[in-house]
């Protein structure tokens, strides 16, 4: 692949989120990148296996915002909470907040979060879906209705945000934080290298 195809600071990355948390990720990592408000449907759909329905919406985020940026390569991403059947997507309201936060309290529960990489030449090159476990404690009414009153809860996957206020309710973890937080770095960064997205890294302009 010819070096111009390479994502840099006058080639950068199509982002299709306008999530705070992806932008922030790929900010401190230092790759040039160009966040895209993605219009695709967000509906949690239970009957799929959670790897595949987050990579069907990763997959929708970055189709489409293709027909808008041509020659560039994308990158969508999205990130769905699991407990036993039950898949948490963003909560819409402070009600949907409690119930997840309930539901998560003093239990260990899955974060996965899906990622496409669609070339320059519109193709589908990768997809990939990582998953880390975290353990929740047992929350009291008072801290799930304290932290909902903060606001933080709203949109976010499973109603909290690890690298933010709802930190105070993790225990631990097993797997990528970053994934946690909406992008696993490490398999990101490895899927642009082999999809020929990025010459190496870091990036040293």
């Amino acid at each position: 692949m010819m070096n111009h195809h390479y994502i840099s600071k006058n080639n950068p990355l199509v982002l299709a989120s306008i999530s705070p948390r992806r932008k922030a990720i790929l900010t401190q990592i230092g790759i040039p990148f160009e966040p895209v408000g993605s219009m695709a449907d967000e509906t949690v759909c239970t009957e799929m296996r959670v790897a595949d329905l987050a990579c069907q919406m990763a997959t929708r985020k970055a189709e489409s915002v293709q027909s808008t940026y041509k020659n560039r390569w994308i990158l969508g991403a999205d990130t769905l909470v699991a407990l036993d059947k039950q898949v948490f997507g963003k909560p819409k309201d402070a009600h949907e907040c409690h119930t997840m936060l309930l539901y998560l309290s003093g239990r260990t529960h899955r974060v996965i979060t899906g990622f496409c990489v669609i070339d320059p030449g519109g193709k589908k090159v990768h997809l990939e879906a990582i998953m880390t476990k975290v353990k929740v404690k047992e929350l009291s009414e008072f801290e799930i209705e304290g932290y909902i009153k903060t606001g933080e809860p709203f949109g976010k996957a499973g109603a909290y945000a690890i690298q933010g206020i709802g930190s105070f309710m993790i225990e631990r973890i097993n797997g990528s934080y970053t994934n946690v937080v909406g992008l696993p770095v490490c398999e990101v960064v490895r899927a642009l290298i082999r999809c020929g997205a990025l010459k190496g890294f870091p990036l040293i302009e």
